[in-house]
């Protein structure tokens, strides 16, 4: 086993399929805890983050048994991109019936009636929900250097010398934080498969 933890993730992957069971355990290692973390902070409540976290991992052997990952170099990502795709499913399904209206005064023309109208797409208005909340979880995990200037030129529209001022930095760290901010934040971002 000790020997297994120093073989890349496609080496673990080649061998689970080959029948190692050993091989999937070092796999659920090394990624389990983050998994875990990025759902409970989805879906805020342990117990269904529990039962999401094992659905992730059945989904992930079924599709390694199926041949459907492809050896690319890329497990981390493709393992976040099944976790944010359940955890949009879950969202979907837990939404189907929350806009429903009824007719059962046929005097009422619903459909011309602004009081209720759906405006929103549900779909469209979770899926920015947890568009906007990956955005602030990736944020938190930035330095917290980068956070700052990252958090005071977005949220709080201060200009890079007003950021300098205020952290005590020249302007050039204070862009230097903010570039090192976004080139992370695209980073974190591929890395949990939060890319389109």
């Amino acid at each position: 086993m000790k020997t297994m933890n120093k073989l890349t993730d496609e080496e673990l992957v080649s061998l689970y399929v080959k029948g190692n069971g050993n091989a999937f355990d070092v796999l659920l290692d090394r990624y389990k805890s983050k998994v875990f973390q990025y759902i409970l902070y989805s879906v805020k409540n342990r117990e269904l983050a529990e039962d999401l976290f094992q659905d992730v991992f059945v989904r992930i052997v079924m599709n390694m048994r199926d041949g459907r990952y492809v050896e690319n170099g890329k497990f981390a990502p493709w393992i976040m991109r099944i976790t944010h795709n359940l955890i949009i499913d879950h969202h979907r399904r837990n939404a189907n019936g929350l806009k429903m209206v009824a007719n059962d005064n046929p005097d009422m023309d619903i459909f011309n009636e602004s009081s209720v109208a759906v405006t929103d797409n549900r779909e469209q208005e979770l899926i920015d929900q947890q568009t906007l909340s990956d955005a602030e979880y990736l944020v938190r995990l930035l330095p917290a250097a980068q956070r700052e200037v990252l958090c005071m030129r977005i949220y709080d529209n201060l200009s890079f010398k007003e950021i300098a001022v205020k952290t005590g930095v020249s302007i050039n760290t204070a862009l230097g934080r903010m570039h090192y901010a976004v080139h992370n934040l695209r980073r974190l971002a591929m890395e949990f498969g939060m890319t389109a």
